[in-house]
């Protein structure tokens, strides 16, 4: 489990807790899979922006980790 602040540490598919836009002053969480990344740069202090595969747009805050 990476920092959401790293781009290499988000993988497509990946599940994630995100902040939306409207979420950032209550710091609400938002959970989905990583449909695409957004942010070019390799670190954003404030996470990376991905897109979840509802559609929704957020930046990273939380990457979970998958047991197999």
């Amino acid at each position: 489990m990476g920092s959401g602040t790293e781009r290499k540490n988000i993988k497509i598919g990946a599940a994630v807790s995100i902040v939306l836009k409207q979420d950032q002053r209550s710091g609400e969480l938002t959970e989905g899979i990583v449909q695409s990344i957004l942010t070019k740069s390799p670190v954003h202090p404030h996470g990376i922006k991905v897109r979840l595969d509802d559609g929704q747009v957020g930046r990273v805050k939380v990457i979970h980790s998958v047991e197999d």
